[in-house]
């Protein structure tokens, strides 16, 4: 166990695996692009291949998660519920304290088969980030600005087209709209005071227009809402970086079902039943915080061989040509190819580093505190 722990912290290992899903990601890109002459033809059609082609790049992160940190998910919920994963268009609420959430809610889409056909209300900056930004585009993910009034018209014809949306996708909103951190809680509180709403001790005060936006949009599609609450063991709190380092951790998930028919159709009714359950999701914070475990029973979701195998895959395509290429180099003895290379390494290096630094808490921002957002909110 030691030789394996130190073999995962090598760096070298690390940014073949980084340049695997680069290149790859630069190569699915591309396919992507290629099928937009389908859309005018076969909407549907390119719809499943990017699916596919998605859940190819997604599924290399879901795989270090659950192959290279070995990191457990259980489910705290019912055997009915898990019974309809992978059956239903669903809108996922997910708290968003951590900076690997999103590849636990990966991890969970991967074991019941939606990963490829995911969604989620992005915001518009991670458009530009590359593969990341760009997988999305192809897959039709709404993207806002966290501005309504430049949001409207896209976030509503974003909506709408995913209406006949050919596989059964989860929809995940992150009602908080940004991280939580102690400074954006104690601003988000503040908020919540001056809207004479119930404060949170663990949660950022929900926007409630993204949630009664897309329950109105996708209504007659979704036909329910599952409320995912997420912890870890021992108070941990993980970074991607430590998945990379191959660290395993302890994640515990919270899900909860709710009927779309047990949802006011009234916006301002919605709304209020979305501050209500952050008040309850709180109350469970509180819970797991005394006995380290959620309430009820728990359920672990077998992982899947694909993630590995598709994995290995793409580093078989890729890594056996770069590796010819690097003896090639050393062989010649050229100091201009060496050191070519070498700076080949470092960019790419710093290039992966800056895609990991994307979840960084630290590095991701806020609109609390701008007196325009609140009054939008």
């Amino acid at each position: 166990m030691g030789l394996l722990t130190f073999l995962k912290s090598l760096f070298i290992l690390q940014l073949l695996m980084g340049f695997v899903f680069v290149v790859s990601g630069l190569i699915i890109n591309f396919i992507q692009l290629c099928t937009c002459v389908l859309w005018p033809i076969n909407r549907q059609l390119y719809r499943r291949i990017n699916c596919r082609l998605s859940y190819s790049l997604w599924s290399q992160l879901v795989m270090m998660l659950e192959w290279w940190s070995d990191t457990e998910c259980t489910l705290y919920t019912d055997q009915a519920t898990v019974d309809k994963f992978g059956k239903e268009h669903v809108i996922i609420i997910l708290n968003h304290n951590f900076e690997i959430d999103f590849l636990c809610g990966w991890t969970i889409c991967e074991r019941y088969g939606v990963l490829g056909s995911s969604k989620v209300l992005a915001k518009h900056e991670l458009l530009k980030v590359p593969l990341i930004g760009w997988t999305w585009y192809f897959l039709e993910i709404v993207f806002c600005k966290r501005r309504w009034e430049e949001d409207r018209e896209t976030v509503f014809a974003g909506l709408d087209r995913l209406k006949d949306y050919p596989e059964y996708m989860w929809f995940l909103l992150y009602c908080e709209g940004t991280r939580f951190t102690e400074k954006k809680h104690q601003i988000s509180m503040q908020v919540a005071e001056s809207k004479g709403l119930p404060k949170l001790k663990y949660h950022l005060l929900p926007r409630t227009k993204g949630f009664t936006t897309t329950m109105q949009c996708l209504k007659g599609t979704v036909t329910a809402v599952y409320d995912v609450t997420l912890n870890f063991k021992d108070k941990q709190t993980p970074t991607l970086l430590s998945i990379v380092n191959g660290k395993k951790y302890k994640a515990d998930l919270r899900v909860k079902r709710f009927p779309v028919e047990d949802i006011p159709d009234d916006e301002q009714e919605c709304a209020n039943w979305l501050h209500k359950l952050y008040q309850e999701k709180d109350a469970l914070q509180e819970q797991y915080n005394k006995e380290g475990k959620f309430p009820g029973p728990t359920i672990i979701p077998p992982r899947r061989p694909w993630t590995l195998l598709n994995f290995l895959f793409w580093a078989t395509l890729l890594l056996s040509p770069l590796i010819k290429f690097a003896c090639g180099v050393v062989v010649s003895g050229s100091p201009l190819l060496i050191i070519g290379f070498i700076t080949f390494l470092i960019i790419a290096s710093v290039a992966i580093r800056r895609l990991i630094g994307v979840t960084e808490v630290k590095k991701t921002g806020s609109s609390y505190g701008n007196q325009e957002a609140k009054k939008q909110n």
